[in-house]
């Protein structure tokens, strides 16, 4: 992912927020603090055959804490009109290429339930259901649940 993808990202990113269903978030940011908070060397993008960005996915650092060095906390999108293509799951599938080289052992999200196509997803790429936060912040003027699910590395780590 380069700067020159940041238009794509972010309109996909804002598409996924006017859902309803991505995140407590209501407005995609600009560039500049969305390239500032996600980490450069785990972002990835999926483009069509003319070059047309089709989803991407990122991490962020959980904790400054030196114990959490190998937890990430992750995003991923795709465009609406590039669903049921394979899109986010091939981008799992890089995201976890890449972070399991550079020895990151957990790869974490929080997901409302009521996003289940998120939830098929992530448990095909071999995601875990952890628990589930009740009531954990307010959205669009009611309080929401966010599951917390995670990929544990069976490579770097503790694995399991």
């Amino acid at each position: 992912m380069t700067s020159a993808h940041a238009p794509a990202v972010l309109a996909i990113y804002q598409a996924g927020l006017d859902s309803g269903d991505a995140s407590f978030e209501t407005t995609a940011p600009c560039w500049r603090t969305w390239d500032a908070t996600h980490a450069a060397q785990h972002r990835f993008v999926a483009v069509d055959q003319h070059g047309r960005v089709l989803g991407w996915v990122a991490v962020s650092a959980v904790s400054s804490r030196c114990v959490y060095a190998g937890v990430v906390e992750h995003s991923v999108y795709v465009d609406p009109a590039a669903g049921r293509r394979g899109v986010g799951l091939a981008l799992l599938q890089a995201l976890i290429a890449s972070t399991e080289a550079a020895g990151i052992w957990t790869i974490q999200s929080g997901i409302f339930p009521e996003n289940t196509a998120s939830a098929v997803l992530h448990e095909r790429a071999g995601f875990r259901r952890v628990g589930v936060r009740e009531r954990i912040g307010a959205h669009h003027g009611r309080w929401r649940d966010v599951v917390l699910i995670e990929r544990r590395s069976t490579r770097v780590g503790s694995g399991g």
